[in-house]
């Protein structure tokens, strides 16, 4: 098994400050309102420290790390 995290949105915290896009757009877009819409894919590795800052800058403290864990496909054998 290996261990993915991926971002998410509380959006009873969220007040639409945009932090979030701005320091993470390869991952977080800005609705027509302002609210974010985060990918739904796991944050690669190149951007987990992006990812870290952006979570630790949310001001309501809205978006947050979700980690899961994925199976590994079975290798067949030849």
């Amino acid at each position: 098994m290996t261990r993915t995290r991926r971002l998410l949105v509380d959006p009873i915290r969220c007040d639409a400050h945009g932090l979030c896009a701005e320091l993470l757009p390869e991952m977080v877009q800005l609705d027509d309102w302002g609210y974010p819409i985060v990918s739904d894919q796991a944050v690669p590795a190149h951007l987990l420290g992006h990812a870290r800052r952006a979570v630790a800058a949310c001001p309501t403290l809205a978006l947050l790390f979700a980690e899961a864990e994925v199976a590994q496909p079975a290798r067949s054998r030849r």
